[in-house]
């Protein structure tokens, strides 16, 4: 067994025992940690896979910005866990057996796809219109390909990715009655005068205690 072939296994191994615990994990917290170190591992199959675009794409988009970002949200929102577990155990064979499912379909596709043939080879360099040989890189390939080719879809998907982030700072940035809101104008432009006002009271001084009451004569008993 090559060098390659040991690190393959070895990545493949680490993600599956990930992913395993992604979906086991009692604490969300760790699952997001454990869904971290699946991207990771599968960034350095893709490495070995010489797609090098991708497995930057994934390091720099998912855990260095989206994997962070579910980080802090799971961190800060207050989860019920044991809200969460109920009805677990009932929709566990209905669960189990849609995986069973999913898992044979990805089996099929995958040992079929091996069994076709060998694996394209990446060439090493290729040649420019002057007859040239230059190095190859598969990141200008698919960047040529993405706006070629897919050009419209590339565009399409920019376009709805910009109306989603309008949307969301939009929802932001309503007026919600149900919650207070701060206006930061007036907080620059607040005086002291505007917030603190000294009033002239009387002096006053607290009344004197009260007597007791003369008690009545007793009277005298005849005899």
């Amino acid at each position: 067994m090559d060098v390659k072939t040991a690190f393959f296994y070895l990545f493949s191994l680490v993600m599956l025992f990930a992913a395993f615990r992604v979906i086991t994990a009692r604490n969300p917290v760790h699952a997001v940690l454990f869904l971290m170190l699946t991207f990771s591992q599968a960034a350095g199959v893709w490495l070995l896979l010489k797609a090098e675009f991708l497995a930057i794409t994934l390091v720099l988009v998912y855990l260095g910005a989206v994997m962070v970002l579910f980080l802090f949200v799971v961190m800060m929102l207050d989860i019920n866990i044991d809200s969460l577990r109920q009805g677990f155990w009932r929709h566990f064979p209905l669960a189990l057996g849609i995986g069973a499912v999913i898992s044979l379909e990805m089996a099929m596709v995958l040992f079929r796809g091996f069994s076709l043939g060998d694996a394209p080879v990446v060439p090493e360099t290729v040649t420019d219109a002057a007859g040239q040989a230059v190095q190859y890189s598969n990141t200008k390939a698919l960047g040529e390909l993405l706006y070629t080719e897919y050009l419209y879809p590339v565009e399409i998907a920019a376009v709805i990715l910009l109306v989603a982030m309008v949307t969301a700072i939009a929802l932001t940035l309503r007026e919600r009655k149900d919650s207070k809101k701060i206006d930061p104008s007036l907080q620059v432009r607040v005086r002291a005068r505007d917030r603190f006002e000294m009033v002239r009271l009387a002096p006053t001084q607290a009344p004197p205690p009260a007597e007791p009451a003369p008690a009545a004569p007793a009277e005298e008993v005849k005899k």
